[in-house]
């Protein structure tokens, strides 16, 4: 599920809703196991402060229902905040448009809540990450 939280920039929802679907069951998370909220950068730098001790607006944050990888039997992993004004940003600067650089968050934010952790596993995320773009058609 998708809630857009943010008026700032104008986000198409229902084709990121048909990804995230994609993207849900490619991780087979349970249906409705995740809430992505689209946010202002605003609110996404006090998430950011609040949680990561971090100044400053990011694109995406993920917040696992059980503060660790998921098991088969959790019915809900988690939530995922996405700042649409960050990542029309970041778009740019990578050029590329603001759709794609919104379902590469989406992807990324499940896959946290999957339990990977880019800072820590040697690659590992990032290599899934590359062949699920890849398969999912947004490399």
């Amino acid at each position: 599920m998708i809630i857009n939280r943010q008026r700032r920039v104008p986000v198409a929802v229902k084709p990121l809703e048909d990804f995230y679907e994609r993207v849900r069951r490619e991780l087979r998370f349970p249906a409705e196991g995740v809430t992505v909220r689209l946010i202002s950068d605003t609110a996404m730098a006090r998430l950011n402060r609040t949680f990561r001790n971090k100044r400053g607006s990011t694109d995406v944050l993920s917040f696992p229902s059980n503060g660790a990888r998921p098991s088969q039997n959790t019915e809900y992993a988690g939530d995922i905040a996405i700042s649409p004004e960050t990542a029309r940003r970041n778009a740019r600067r990578f050029s590329r448009s603001l759709p794609v650089e919104m379902r590469i968050l989406i992807l990324h934010g499940m896959l946290h809540l999957a339990g990977y952790d880019h800072e820590r596993d040697h690659g590992e995320m990032d290599r899934l990450e590359r062949r699920l773009r890849r398969r999912l058609g947004i490399d």
